[in-house]
């Protein structure tokens, strides 16, 4: 096995030219063993396999610095740098994480799991190679999805005036999770359908050079026009507008070729991109043919390419669900993703209503205002995001719906803990940075049912508002609970003495399960759906300061901002004498695991809650 002698960062090097082509064929074999058992993201990694092997013979690492926008097709470069014993354990709690991480290698220079960041970064580390007077090379690697994002223009606008040399490589599957939208992926469409740059450029020139006398004066003059004869030969040539060399397209999966263009490149002084196109899943038949199903993928069966777990109703079907069932009975409603229909549960809306769809592309902020206007003209818009994506629209939630009263919606997935992604996508915040805007309200459902009924409640609602759902199977009991929605109003499940569970979304689980331990023991805990984080029933809070001895909080958020914080706020004001209890996420960044390893090692398990109780009134 050639890949047994990959044991270190640069063991690469020693590879003889035909070792290096068979190591990108074992590279695939161990990546789709070890991640049909851990899960992981099969089809981004599969992709770009010869694009690290190139990458990792033309640098020195450590010293030579590789950025990885999201970081989810960094498998290959882990194992290049010593890392492939920790495949084993990927994404598990205590083990490797499926992202490239500071803590964890010397390798990883950027901490990552959000996109279009690494252009940014590698600009800064570049202007600091420079200001500290060293030599090491910055490269930093981008999918074309990510270019859909305003904040790869703002890295490229700035990367325009940086005249010592700067490596974009811009990897182009035609995919970010679902299929790409908009000018720019328009643009890659025609420079991939386009003759090769380089080649005929060379072409040209040299049937120039042929022409006696004028030749070279024909050369000079088409060298001195705006954009030279690179606006001959290839359409738009936007990076070239905008001061950046452009070399490409590239075969991605020619490791020889790309190791000569990125030679060339490292070469230039100033920032370049080199275009490489890679197969999303290559290798590996099902993750070719679907590749948005393998993005992020469970254990699944290698010779069937299908999970060996059968699939249950999530939060995200029941969402899906719904919207095909509200789009149907009104034609006000418009859904809008961030270029993850697939990942939101908006397919169904999408092929059913596709002049009420909208993928605006990676590109939350614009999201968020695009969704403003449409609510200022009487639609009712409805933005379907990742809780951690969320928070990267802040300043357009605050100002462009919440101070103007907008009536858009925000279905707010992944909301708590999402297991295996781990810090970067948990959604541990929402409740803390939705919950200071004023006009916001912010609901969480307790089981499927009540989904269902919050998203039509938030319809018929007339302001900003939010429904926050975890990632997962959907709870589907206690049905016959399902009191009428009320705007700010909890919902009673059991009423007894002493203690009161007081539990927001999907914490009413463990909530019941606490219950259950209490009443085992001859005990008779109130159990109340918090239902909404804002505003909180005040009321009833007010109510229970005189009946209970111990009011316990329970949420999947954050505690600074959270529910629990503002449940305490309101007991202490009002002169509560009792004990409190405040189970919620620290404030801190929670590492990857799985989500009933993760309650458990931070306290928020119902057997952890439960000893917590019994200490305190105890």
């Amino acid at each position: 096995m050639i890949l047994d002698k990959i044991n270190k960062p640069n063991d690469i090097k020693k590879l003889e030219p035909e070792e290096v082509i068979l190591l990108s064929d074992e590279i695939r074999e161990f990546l789709i063993k070890k991640l049909s058992k851990t899960g992981g993201h099969i089809a981004s990694n599969l992709g770009v396999v010869e694009l690290t092997i190139a990458l990792h013979l033309v640098c020195d690492l450590p010293k030579d610095k590789i950025i990885w926008d999201v970081g989810h097709q960094s498998y290959t470069h882990k194992i290049l740098t010593g890392r492939k014993e920790g495949f084993d354990n990927l994404r598990q709690f205590g083990g490797m994480s499926g992202f490239p991480k500071r803590e964890e290698s010397d390798c990883d220079v950027f901490d990552t799991g959000h996109s279009t960041t690494s252009i940014s970064a590698g600009l800064g580390m570049a202007w600091a190679r420079e200001m500290k007077g060293e030599d090491n090379k910055v490269i930093a690697v981008i999918g074309d999805g990510s270019m859909t994002g305003g904040m790869s223009f703002e890295a490229l606008n700035n990367a325009s005036d940086f005249k010592k040399n700067f490596v974009i490589v811009l990897n182009d599957n035609e995919m970010s999770i679902s299929k790409n939208v908009g000018g720019v992926s328009n643009h890659l469409s025609k420079l991939r359908t386009s003759d090769n740059y380089m080649g005929l450029k060379e072409d040209v020139m040299h049937s120039l050079e042929k022409i006696p006398v004028y030749g070279d004066k024909l050369i000079r003059q088409i060298q001195k026009t705006k954009s030279g004869i690179k606006s001959l030969v290839i359409p738009g040539m936007m990076y070239e507008e905008m001061g950046i060399l452009y070399l490409g397209p590239i075969d991605g999966h020619d490791i020889n070729a790309m190791v000569k263009v990125f030679e060339e490149a490292l070469r230039y002084q100033g920032a370049v991109i080199v275009h490489v196109r890679t197969k999303k899943g290559k290798g590996f038949i099902p993750a070719e043919r679907h590749p948005s199903r393998f993005h992020g993928s469970g254990p699944f069966d290698v010779e069937k390419g299908l999970p060996l777990k059968p699939a249950t109703p999530s939060y995200t079907d029941i969402f899906s669900t719904v919207m095909r069932k509200m789009g149907d009975r009104d034609r006000d409603i418009v859904a809008i993703t961030a270029a993850m229909a697939d990942g939101v549960g908006l397919k169904r809306f999408r092929n059913m209503f596709p002049d009420r769809f909208f993928d605006v592309g990676i590109a939350e902020q614009h999201a968020v205002s695009f969704a403003a206007g449409l609510a200022t003209q009487g639609f009712k818009p409805i933005f379907a995001v990742y809780s951690s994506f969320l928070q990267r629209a802040y300043d357009q939630i605050l100002h462009d719906v919440c101070m103007q009263k907008l009536h858009v919606i925000f279905a707010i997935d992944r909301a708590g803990l999402v297991g295996a992604d781990g810090p970067t996508h948990h959604g541990a915040f929402d409740i803390s940075y939705l919950g200071e805007m004023p006009n916001m309200v912010i609901m969480a459902p307790k089981n499927k049912w009540e989904l269902s009924d919050m998203l039509k409640f938030a319809f018929k609602y007339d302001g900003p508002i939010a429904v926050r759902y975890p990632r997962g199977e959907a709870f589907v009991n206690y049905k016959e609970f399902r009191a009428p929605i009320e705007l700010g109003k909890s919902e009673g499940i059991f009423e007894g003495k002493d203690v009161l569970l007081f539990a927001l979304g999907s914490m009413f689980r463990n909530a019941i399960e606490v219950g259950k331990m209490m009443k085992a023991e001859g005990k008779q805990p109130t159990i109340r759906n918090a239902r909404f984080a804002k505003p909180l029933d005040e009321e009833y809070i007010l109510d229970a300061i005189d009946k209970y001895k111990c009011i316990v909080t329970l949420e999947d958020n954050v505690y600074s901002g959270g529910m629990g914080e503002n449940v305490s706020d309101i007991l202490y004001r009002n002169g509560y004498k009792g004990k409190i209890i405040n189970i919620s996420l620290p404030d801190d960044f929670v590492p990857h695991g799985s989500v009933g390893e993760l309650q458990e090692s931070l306290g928020m398990d119902p057997k952890s809650i439960y000893d917590k109780i019994k200490e305190v009134l105890q």
